[in-house]
């Protein structure tokens, strides 16, 4: 079992914190992995789906019911079903927390984002703490890695558990499919949005050729007979469902005329594939988006690792002088860094011009390659893990 990168931080935030949100996309984990922390509570535990209409029924009269659950963790999974519960939880937050009980009480697990579920959550503030569990990131498959081979298969499979530890590439594949289809057929409907799949779907494909580029509304809009704002909605939809990450543009100051449309990455590089119809890592290698799967692929595994002391974006002016990230660490250093999957990466003079555009005092170029050397101009050329473990490290 690949242990978890957050295992230790959820057990710390149950440990001291009334309310403890677990989320992240469907498939990902998350049960299992507050299955798994249970015994390390040291709490009698009750495990709630509402995804079972047995489970759901008995929060018809959730007041009555949780009640009965005093002393107990109470794990509740899928909890954007019942946005209502919200409310209720707060009145048994504070009475548990007048009988001594301050800990440990609540751990929700949610298919939404924190933003969908915020005006919902309201009512809990300054008794819930907030995690996200993402799919498998390196750090985590190297753990595994006896025979060196994690790297390039967790890029192209993805990161969801059942896509990256499926026994063969062919199997990956049919299960990536099916979770596309089930995600647009059943789990956005059942969790809110009313769109219409074969729409939603067809966004998703498209938005995959937009991976790494600025999204063009009026373009897609054009290609679906959609509104621009309807457009707008299925991708922020995406967004809160942790299939689509948009990256926002660099606000510092400056003169030049700045792009000002996100930058969009589907999040998982295994879903990409999917959606793309590349089916082996060799047809990958001869693609034409292998250089942006990789640039997302680089990007997502960055944030990642990123508290939220750091602060990123990314650069691109009118005159294409562009940084693929922009990163502010905690002490206010600007990084940029540029992303090539070259083996014998090189630099453009307007990515020296953007760098100070934005005051950048330290450039980088992610690489797939193991080794780090310096470049003319200040630049220095790393490899993704080294580049991780320097940020993780601040």
């Amino acid at each position: 079992m690949i242990r978890r990168s957050i295992h230790q931080q959820l057990l710390y935030a149950v440990n001291n914190m009334p309310v403890v949100a677990l989320l992240g996309p469907r498939q990902v984990g998350k049960t299992t992995l507050a299955l798994s922390i249970v015994k390390e509570t040291g709490k009698p535990t009750t495990y709630i789906d509402l995804e079972l209409d047995s489970d759901f029924n008995k929060l018809s009269d959730p007041e009555a019911y949780l009640k009965r659950m005093e002393g107990q963790l109470l794990i509740i999974d899928e909890v954007q079903r019942k946005p209502d519960l919200f409310r209720t939880l707060r009145a048994l937050v504070d009475i548990r927390r007048r009988a001594g009980e301050k800990t440990g009480q609540f751990l929700l697990l949610g298919s939404a984002s924190k933003d969908l579920l915020q005006h919902t959550a309201e009512t809990l503030a300054g008794r819930i703490r907030y995690l996200e569990l993402s799919p498998f990131n390196i750090f985590e498959i190297l753990q595994e890695d006896a025979l060196g081979t994690a790297y390039d298969k967790l890029w192209f499979r993805g990161g969801f558990p059942d896509s990256y530890l499926a026994a063969t590439d062919h199997e990956s594949w049919e299960w990536r499919g099916d979770f596309i289809a089930s995600y647009v057929e059943r789990d956005i409907p059942l969790m809110g949005p009313q769109v219409q799949a074969n729409r939603i779907k067809t966004f998703w494909s498209m938005l995959a050729h937009y991976h790494g580029q600025q999204v063009v509304f009026s373009e897609l809009g054009r290609s679906l007979e959609l509104s621009h704002t309807t457009i707008r909605s299925y991708l922020d939809i995406l967004t809160d469902f942790y299939m689509v990450r948009q990256l926002q543009p660099w606000s510092g100051n400056t003169k030049k005329r700045l792009v000002k449309s996100p930058k969009i990455y589907l999040r998982d590089s295994g879903i990409l594939h999917r959606l793309l119809n590349i089916s082996s890592f060799e047809n990958l290698l001869g693609h034409p988006v292998l250089g942006a799967s990789w640039e997302g692929f680089v990007v997502e595994n960055i944030l990642l690792q990123l508290s939220d002391k750091w602060r990123y974006s990314y650069y691109r002016s009118s005159n294409q002088a562009e940084i693929d990230l922009v990163l502010e660490t905690p002490d206010n250093e600007v990084w940029a860094i540029e992303i090539k999957r070259s083996s014998a990466p090189t630099i453009k003079r307007s990515f020296h011009e953007a760098c100070a555009d934005v005051q950048a005092v330290k450039k980088f170029i992610v690489y797939h390659g193991p080794e780090q050397y310096p470049i003319a101009n200040g630049v220095e050329v790393i490899g993704l893990t080294p580049f991780l473990e320097l940020v993780s490290s601040m």
